[in-house]
């Protein structure tokens, strides 16, 4: 096999994580729409938790990229 056909294997296998990322992100702002819709006074407890989870979930996007392009350019 070559370099460069394992590289954008590598690269492949390494992008499949996003799509997790988007899953956890859906679930993230459902879950914030039915809570805040069920009680809306706790819409500022609520939203901060939201935010923290979106920001981790996104942090795991990122480096599932920036490791797909490691791979892909060095």
């Amino acid at each position: 096999m070559e370099v460069e056909a394992a590289k954008m294997i590598g690269a492949g296998l390494a992008c499949i994580a996003l799509f997790g990322v988007g899953i956890g992100i859906g679930n993230i702002f459902s879950s914030l729409i039915s809570s805040v819709a069920r009680n809306p006074a706790s819409r500022g407890q609520v939203f901060g938790l939201s935010m923290l989870g979106f920001a981790l979930v996104e942090a795991i996007g990122l480096f599932a990229l920036l490791i797909a392009f490691l791979i892909l350019f060095t």
